[in-house]
């Protein structure tokens, strides 16, 4: 693409007049497909090019006719929120044989189609691959055999593919999440959650079986998000002698007073041998040695279904609109690609690469070669075993480290989903990096208090489902009583300190590092987790609990939707939680498919506010019957939602009624999201980890002494990577005024909503255009759970 002098390059520099594309769904189905549907058909729209659906995947393509029809902006309304692929999915043998290929360069060529977007798994992308390779010689045959005219293979010298992964096994290298495996998770551990109530009241043991053939992605990630006390996957099968291993934990957490066992099985686990292990084998393995009463569940298309999840909606919404760039800025000699995520950034790597890669993995595990198998599977996936095994997996007193090192832990600010999933994760790294570990209550008023006591590997058994804060928060600063909490530190003698919060903590922290001068006691390594739904910390691009924030915001809008499905024309405005920052409203009304979505980051008058009312009057002169406008709490002290909800209801009289719905703290309650879960456990181990190495760096004669700046870090996401940053330094990036980072990342995700609701803007598309490499352009720290 040609780069211009600005490194800005918008979205009127690309067009696509005069192209055609067609998109499809292919292989197994996945919930999201149809945000990636929309968002292609929308953005191909929005840039002048023809935009086909071709139903029935390869099948359609080989049958043509009325499988391929031409897609308008109307024809993808209300698909965002419906699980599945509305333009359907098949597996197709045809498609397979140069026979069925030549028919379907035939359908193709007939409507002018040189572009293909492919959603599916492997399979599907390898296919559109050869297709692809073969195409010029395809039009060769057609124009012999009399079926096209001959300038038709100048007219359409080569065929254009950019894939998506559609697949919630999370199978394909090259791209840390695939579109669906967020939903699926969902479902997991919906249900795992649900079991564990009944569990507990018989004293059960439940082996549940998910979704893996051959990835044990889905059973590692909801392992890791419910505290299972064991997990058997494919690509590191146990080693022998495991069953005796596995009784011996699950008695012992029996006899821990723990009232359940919960066992999770990919349906492709196996043991060293690559023999299969069975559900029904591990039930009758822990009947016969433990005598427990023990259930399976078999989950099944479970895991497919359902509706899609705030993450997947936004995933797909991304990808689509990445996937329509890519096609626009293609040449002859592009080779094809597939849009992918790598941390918070979507990408574009080759596509052949990213299937030998994953063949690579089959092969390896086929040769037993596991530890290379897990390695290739990517740094993602090598992360969550890693976290696993360290919380899963309790040391014999004997075996752990003796540190003499205390570390404390403790909420401040409000309550976010996720907040216990990080503190068990703490606790226990904490615990097998041979701390003794310490839990305040109530934040910085519960340190002055001296509400802290040491708590202990079992007091956090399963927390990882627990909304809100056991460990009870409060907002309570520091500043006022530093003198007490010094004194609380000297007589517990607090080592170091990990503050799990919102904007609060980032104040907290700076703090106690200005009260260094004043306290020793404070000079400790301190660290800093990101946790609020409201994602107005710097120094990350996302913050524990705003997922689960997200999905209540988009279930509800959904549910709001659905209300007026006997309704005529009705608009309704959501005010959504956040302080200052915009990102619930803005991510929210991007994964709900809002058409306005008003933030404090973008100032708005009176004449935007027309601007909107008018643009909703026209789109519901057609067949648009609903409209969804979100606005922040804070987003302006004269325009509120009530004056909002009155001027749209005046100006839209006649055309459309009204409906306002304030979402309130249901944002901030209810169990977390499986994102939640799995960010919180495992930034968490990584700051236990990073503490524990800064403990013995700054040990000296017999005390802890550690004053510079990088000794108080926030450990966050940022793009691609998790980075600790001194809180000294993030000063200059923050409003403090208003709570809220100078810069924030997901204000590029604005166009995007308003180009997908119909309206014209700008798009900065100046990280498009760059192939990357599948394994050697990743960052060392990229975390595949992480991303957004």
């Amino acid at each position: 693409m040609a780069q211009q002098d600005s490194k800005k390059i918008f979205f009127e520099n690309l067009s696509g007049a005069g192209k055609a594309i067609a998109v499809l769904t292919s292989g197994g189905d996945a919930q999201g497909m149809n945000a990636a549907v929309r968002a292609v058909v929308r953005m191909g729209l929005y840039v002048g090019a023809k935009v086909y659906f071709i139903h029935e995947g390869y099948q359609g393509m080989v049958d043509g006719g009325d499988n391929i029809r031409e897609a308008t902006w109307e024809s993808v309304s209300s698909m965002l929120q419906v699980g599945g692929t509305v333009i359907g999915s098949a597996r197709c043998k045809d498609f397979r044989s140069h026979e069925g290929r030549l028919k379907a360069a035939h359908n193709l060529v007939q409507r002018g189609i040189t572009n293909l977007c492919v959603i599916g798994g492997d399979g599907s992308l390898t296919g559109a691959n050869l297709f692809r390779e073969e195409w010029s010689g395809l039009l060769t045959e057609l124009v012999e055999q009399g079926l096209i005219e001959a300038d038709a293979v100048q007219k359409y010298t080569a065929l254009h593919i950019v894939g998506m992964v559609g697949s919630i096994d999370n199978d394909f290298c090259g791209t840390d999440m695939t579109i669906g495996t967020d939903s699926a998770l969902h479902r997991i551990i919906e249900v795992v959650d649900a079991i564990m109530t009944t569990a507990q009241s018989h004293q059960r043991t439940f082996v549940l079986e998910v979704m893996g053939r051959h990835c044990g992605y889905l059973a590692l990630v909801s392992a890791l998000a419910c505290g299972a006390d064991w997990v058997l996957i494919p690509e590191m099968p146990p080693e022998d002698g495991w069953e005796e291993k596995m009784c011996e934990k699950l008695s012992a957490n029996r006899a821990g007073m723990k009232r359940l066992n919960i066992i999770i099985v990919a349906e492709g686990a196996i043991d060293r041998n690559n023999k299969p292990i069975t559900t029904d084998y591990i039930k009758n393995l822990v009947v016969k040695n433990l005598g427990f009463d023990t259930r399976v569940t078999i989950l099944g298309h479970v895991q497919r279904g359902g509706t899609p999840s705030a993450f997947d909606r936004i995933l797909a919404s991304r990808m689509g609109v990445e996937a329509v760039l890519a096609l626009l800025e293609t040449t002859a000699n592009t080779p094809a690609c597939v849009v992918s995520l790598c941390g918070n950034q979507s990408v574009r790597v080759p596509l052949m690469e990213c299937v030998q890669t994953t063949q690579e993995v089959q092969k390896a595990m086929d040769q037993k070669r596991f530890e290379e198998a897990v390695k290739l599977r990517g740094r993602s996936f090598e992360n969550n075993l890693r976290t696993y095994k360290l919380l899963a997996h309790r040391k014999p007193e004997s075996e752990l480290p003796v540190s003499n090192f205390n570390v404390a832990v403790l909420n401040v600010g409000a309550p976010a989903a996720g907040m216990n999933a990080a503190v068990r994760s703490a606790v226990r790294v904490g615990i097998s990096e041979g701390h003794k570990m310490f839990a305040v209550s109530d934040g910085f008023e519960g340190f002055y208090k001296g509400q802290i006591k040491e708590i202990k590997w079992g007091d956090v058994g399963g927390w990882t489902g627990q909304g809100g804060s056991l460990l009870g928060t409060k907002r309570t600063l520091p500043a006022k009583h530093v003198d007490k909490i010094a004194e609380q530190m000297r007589k517990h003698n607090i080592n170091a300190l990990l503050v799990i919060g919102g904007f609060e903590a980032l104040e907290c922290l700076l703090q106690l590092y200005e009260a260094r001068g004043t306290f020793e006691e404070f000079c400790i390594p301190m660290c800093m987790l990101p946790a609020t739904i409201s994602n107005n910390v710097p120094g990350t691009d996302l913050t524990i609990g705003a997922d689960t924030a997200l999905n209540a915001i988009v279930e509800t809008c959904d549910r709001i939707k659905q209300s007026a499905s006997g309704t005529k024309r009705r608009v309704f405005i959501i005010e959504t939680m956040g302080g200052y920052c915009g990102y619930l409203a803005t991510v929210g009304g991007l994964a709900a498919g809002a058409d306005a979505a008003y933030i404090y980051e973008e100032p708005f008058d009176i004449r935007d506010l027309q601007a909107n009312v008018e643009h909703l009057t026209e789109k519901m002169k057609t067949s648009i019957q609903r409209g969804l406008v979100l606005r922040n709490e804070n987003s302006n002290v004269n325009y509120t939602t009530d004056f909002i909800y009155q001027l749209y209801t005046e100006e839209g009289r006649g055309v459309f009624d009204c409906r306002k719905n304030v979402l309130g703290h249901m944002q901030q309650g209810g169990a977390p999201s499986p994102f939640d879960r799995n960010f919180g456990t495992k930034i968490s181990a990584k700051a236990m980890q990073w503490l524990s190495q800064k403990l013995v760096e700054t040990y000296r004669k017999g005390r802890v002494f550690a004053n510079a700046e990088d000794s108080c870090c926030l450990l966050g996401m940022h793009a691609r990577a998790l980075v600790f940053q001194p809180v000294v330094q993030l000063k200059d990036h923050t409003d403090f005024v208003h709570r809220i980072p100078k810069e924030q990342w997901w204000l590029k995700l604005r166009p995007l909503m308003k180009i997908l609701a119909k309206y014209k803007t700008s798009y900065d598309v100046s990280d498009s255009g760059q192939v990357e490499h599948v394994i050697h352009s990743r960052p060392k720290d990229s975390d595949a759970s992480v991303a957004m």
